[in-house]
């Protein structure tokens, strides 16, 4: 049984604080299910079960979810968070395999979660990327533990157990990615990808036409609907925005070690103005939105889904139904991991 580690004394605040506004952290059976405290009972993926792999699948889902709920793993920031300021693991290695899949362009056929490519330079130092350097070198002893598993596929594992871990839903995972041996350009190597291809947070409007507009063109381009767009950005449910990354600061909820959909809640019950101070100063930050208590924020990006008549909607149906959310959620994260992969 693992130890009741950061994800347990996090969620017990945000349950505190969430209680106080009569939300329940874990609203749906869906989430009750998956047990993140420990995660008794946890359902085994099959793959998990073929004594014939190479890899040990089972001792590395264990590796994994003792990783995600240490209170001693380092993700170093500079905003006073849990795990060295940078705040609980589980909602980074989400982030790490969300990057690594989010590069694919579905006409060229480049880019992808194959490849492992953000192990190399430039695709390591993209601006979007900034930060996942910490957690890919927490990765880093469960691949020599375990040195069959690619690191493509380490990183989408990862990733994949980090939404159960926080109370998601079971998104399922497929191995058999592969890895690049050496940096290549997209014309020589598929799996690769230039810069630019994952979403800015604003493109210049504070989050009104140009920046939907933006969000349709780095998703349609993937492959992705309206309501799938909307359903893949229910994951900034999980964790928080730095200033010594993105430049922008805090966190979407009051519970930000628990995938629900209070991010959807919070977007349209709470109220949102243009944040001008932070810790008793000036902000000095980008553009971002913020909750009257200046505890939460929303990026431009985040507002655009509300203010874009055809994003609504979807935002409205997630933040009454969260097994909705969920269920759709699930479907377009396993897509996202899957672009440009053949599995053979």
């Amino acid at each position: 049984m693992m130890r009741l580690g950061v994800l347990t004394r996090v969620r017990a605040a945000a349950t505190a604080a969430l209680s106080a506004r009569g939300v329940a952290v874990f609203a749906t059976a869906a989430s009750a299910s998956t047990l993140a405290l420990g995660m008794i009972g946890h359902p085994e993926p099959a793959l998990c079960k073929a004594s014939t792999s190479p890899v040990n699948w089972y001792k590395l889902r264990t590796d994994l979810l003792e990783l995600i709920d240490s209170d001693t793993a380092q993700n170093p920031g500079v905003d006073g968070a849990s795990n060295g300021g940078g705040g609980a693991i589980g909602p980074m290695l989400v982030r790490l395999a969300w990057h690594c899949a989010g590069t694919y362009d579905v006409k060229s056929g480049t880019g992808g979660s194959d490849g492992a490519t953000m192990r190399f330079k430039p695709e390591s130092e993209h601006g979007g990327n900034a930060g996942l350097h910490h957690a890919r070198a927490l990765l880093e002893p469960l691949k020599r533990a375990h040195p069959n598993v690619t690191y493509a596929d380490l990183y989408v594992y990862a990733g994949v157990l980090a939404i159960e871990a926080c109370g998601g839903p079971n998104v399922g995972f497929r191995p058999g990615r592969s890895d690049a041996a050496k940096p290549a350009a997209p014309e020589v190597d598929k799996r690769f990808s230039p810069d630019g291809r994952l979403p800015n947070a604003d493109a210049g409007d504070a989050g009104k036409d140009k920046t939907a507009t933006h969000i349709r063109s780095i998703f349609y381009r993937m492959g992705f609907n309206d309501q799938e767009i909307v359903a893949l950005s229910g994951a900034h449910a999980l964790g928080r925005c730095h200033t010594d990354r993105s430049g922008y600061w805090g966190p979407w909820t009051r519970a930000e070690t628990t995938l629900s959909n209070e991010y959807f809640r919070e977007m349209i019950e709470n109220t949102w103005t243009v944040k001008k101070t932070h810790e008793g100063k000036q902000w000095a930050g980008p553009l971002q939105y913020e909750d009257p208590t200046g505890e939460l924020m929303m990026l431009p990006s985040d507002m655009a889904l509300i203010w874009d008549p055809k994003f609504r909607p979807f935002v409205d149906k997630y933040a009454a139904d969260e097994a909705l959310f969920f269920k759709d959620f699930a479907k377009a994260f396993k897509k996202l991991l899957e672009l440009g992969v053949d599995f053979k």
